[in-house]
């Protein structure tokens, strides 16, 4: 029987909190070219931008950041690490035997993806379901998982029979998930005046190159609020993270924030649908840094309800998507 492995895979995160491994991390990031597109003179100057000014001014900030939520590791690397153990444990406990083993890694950073895609073509894997931790795709951060497996094979002369998650933006588990997440939150918590939705930005000139991402996000926004019987007026969909100069998709998540409190909003709770789990963008960014924002705007109270993380419900949700892409592989009496 091949050998089957399931690939849990996010963005990336340094090394440890350090200037020179912040340094290599976005240097290994910024540089692809799906994050920061362009060719020619453009890309010039952006080499130029990136290594003359970028890598030597914001390591050393953002390390300090990356300071403040580190514990023991990074954050994302010690989810990543709990998501794969919970989905072994129940692949093991439905495919016994046939089960797949199931490893995590990073775009950038360690563990590196490309090197885990060897490193299992050299112990005898012949199988891989790649699943990208982004519910709602985007060319920005789903595509280079694929650019990763496309030159991975360009390399064998067997290729390997992988299969890659796309997306899963508005897969009942996942819009479940998201719901029974904000439902507990509101248990211990009254329900602030406003429920906002805060995804991960990109440039406004990727969407109208036709990135489908802001489309998918204001869909799983729109499932969400369904779900909690919100209406239109007790929620609002944000964009957060923007890098640059350039334009982003609107509205920004500050700004929106900000404008909230000038109008009279004292209570809003916070929730970022687009990350599987809790990173510096969300337990820095938007737990500390917009909070303060709000709260020096006029705000009252700001609750942030955490990412899916390892949550039972975030488990479920990724064994189902397991059944969907490749449950033929591991049931009895499939060919090796």
């Amino acid at each position: 029987m091949s050998k089957t492995a399931v690939i849990l895979v996010n963005l990336g995160t340094p090394k440890e909190p350090t200037a020179g491994a912040v340094r290599r991390f976005l240097k290994e990031f910024l540089w692809d070219r799906r994050v920061i597109e362009g060719s020619g003179p453009r890309r010039g100057l952006w080499w130029l931008v990136l290594n003359l000014i970028i890598l030597r001014l914001r390591p050393a900030k953002v390390a300090k950041l990356y300071a403040s939520i580190w514990d023991q590791d990074s954050p994302m690397r010690n989810i990543l690490n709990q998501q794969v153990g919970a989905l072994q444990e129940v692949l093991n406990e439905q495919f016994g035997a046939r089960c797949p083993d199931v490893y995590g890694a990073m775009v950038y950073g360690d563990p590196g993806f490309s090197q885990l895609l060897q490193q299992l073509k050299d112990d005898g894997y012949r199988r891989y379901l790649v699943m990208p931790l982004y519910p709602q795709y985007s060319a920005t951060s789903t595509a280079p998982v694929y650019d990763q497996v496309a030159r991975f094979q360009l390399a064998q002369r067997e290729v390997a029979d992988i299969r890659i998650l796309k997306d899963y933006h508005d897969h009942p588990l996942y819009i479940e998930a998201l719901a029974q997440s904000v439902l507990r939150y509101w248990q211990d918590q009254e329900p602030s005046e406003k429920l906002l939705m805060s995804f991960h930005g990109i440039p406004k000139a990727y969407a109208e190159k036709g990135d489908p991402y802001p489309q998918q996000c204001l869909q799983t926004a729109q499932l969400l609020a369904a779900r909690l019987g919100l209406s239109d007026a007790q929620y609002l969909a944000t964009f957060q993270s923007r890098f640059g100069p350039a334009e982003w998709v609107k509205p920004y998540t500050d700004a929106a924030l900000a404008s909230l409190a000038g109008e009279g909003v004292k209570t809003v709770d916070m929730i970022s649908p687009a990350f599987s789990a809790d990173c510096l963008e969300t337990l820095e960014e938007i737990a500390i840094q917009n909070r303060e924002g709000f709260i020096e705007a006029g705000g009252e109270y700001y609750g942030y309800i955490a990412a899916l993380n390892a949550d039972p419900a975030h488990i479920a949700l990724l064994h189902q998507l397991v059944k969907e892409q490749a449950g033929q592989w591991f049931e009895p009496g499939a060919g090796s």
